[in-house]
């Protein structure tokens, strides 16, 4: 469920898995707003829905329309799965964070800067996903700087927000500079043209694009110009896609993401 979703390559991913694991079920886009979405939520266990994935705009709405939350979602306070119990109710849990911390695995960022772009309901998973890795100072940019400070707080973070005129500052000697933004994203506006200027970044820097509609981003071709290692938008869209998959059918997904990527980006 999201607003647009036409986008959305998870149908291709969670198709390709029900294919290979012999389940009869099928996974489909569906375009909901905003102002519909307690009515759809509502909607699934009738229509005989085991869940769904939830996409921009939704992640932080639904926490208030689902009758449980698992996991670390209360503390993220965004969702994006809620699967359906026999009993119709509905749980809400958050597989994003697994989505950022997978890829980021072989990259060393203990105690060392980051900055995160933007402060909507991905950065809330990129933020606790910090927070496991035991990052140094982090440096959220945002456009409204009130709710960036709130969401710092929030996840206990040490460092600071700032608007975009600030951005050159807070990729100042960043080991990861990651977009939790939909900025870039095909149908929403670019990222500022300043934060395309990655030179203050640590040379051995790592930079993260959530978005994966345009896969190759101006961000990650920023990044490739300057010589800095990248991690693509698909690379957490395959990682939370797993455990969303078991929560849905309850069997684990096929481990070949290899080849669902380049099937993918064919």
């Amino acid at each position: 469920m999201g607003d647009p979703v036409i986008h959305s390559a998870s149908p291709r991913i969670h198709g390709t898995w029900l294919q290979q694991t012999g389940i009869d079920g099928h996974y489909v886009r569906l375009p909901v707003r905003g102002v519909d979405l307690p009515a759809a939520l509502a909607a699934l266990p009738a229509l005989g829905f085991r869940g769904v994935n939830l996409t921009l705009p939704h992640k932080e709405q639904a926490l208030r329309l689902v009758d449980d939350i698992a996991g670390p979602a209360v503390a993220i306070g965004a969702l994006n799965v809620v699967t359906v119990g026999p009993d119709g109710r509905l749980t809400g849990h958050n597989t994003d964070v697994e989505g950022v911390l997978a890829p980021l695995a072989p990259f060393d960022l203990e105690d060392r800067p980051v900055c995160v772009l933007g402060a909507g309901g991905a950065a809330r998973a990129v933020l606790a996903a910090l927070s496991a890795r035991r990052v140094g100072e982090v440096r959220l940019i945002n456009r409204s700087v009130v709710r960036g400070q709130a969401l710092l707080e929030h996840f206990g973070h040490v460092g600071w927000v700032g608007d975009w005129a600030t951005v050159a500052q807070g990729y100042r000697g960043a080991a990861l500079i990651i977009n939790a933004s939909s900025l870039g994203m095909v149908g929403q506006p670019p990222l500022p043209v300043e934060a395309l200027q990655l030179a203050e970044a640590a040379r051995d820097a790592v930079v993260f694009d959530i978005v994966y509609k345009p896969l190759e981003t101006a961000l990650l071709t920023a990044a490739r110009a300057q010589g800095l290692a990248t991690i693509d938008g698909l690379a957490m869209l395959l990682a939370q896609a797993a455990p969303a998959f078991k929560l849905f059918f309850g069997v684990a997904a096929p481990t070949d993401h290899a080849a669902l990527r380049a099937m993918l980006t064919a």
